[in-house]
């Protein structure tokens, strides 16, 4: 169960907590211009749409971000 502090915690992530579970989920080079909480899906996990700059640096890339509760009680993420 998700409790109530929880499901707040969840929906409101900013960028830069993003990135910080990101990296305690294996992903530590993430880094984004700005990510927006868009919803929940079928399964369970919470959905974010992320903006970055592509490697060249040129331009900027969306991608989904998302992230649930482990079975140990931690947030984990995954795109």
């Amino acid at each position: 169960m998700i409790t109530a502090d929880e499901l707040q915690t969840y929906v409101s992530l900013t960028r830069h907590s993003l990135v910080q579970v990101l990296a305690e989920s294996g992903y530590t080079c993430a880094s984004f211009k700005s990510t927006k909480f868009i919803g929940l899906t079928n399964g369970g996990e919470f959905c974010y749409s992320v903006k970055f700059y592509d490697e060249s640096g040129e331009g900027e890339t969306t991608c989904k971000v998302f992230v649930k509760k482990a079975t140990d009680g931690k947030m984990i993420a995954d795109y």
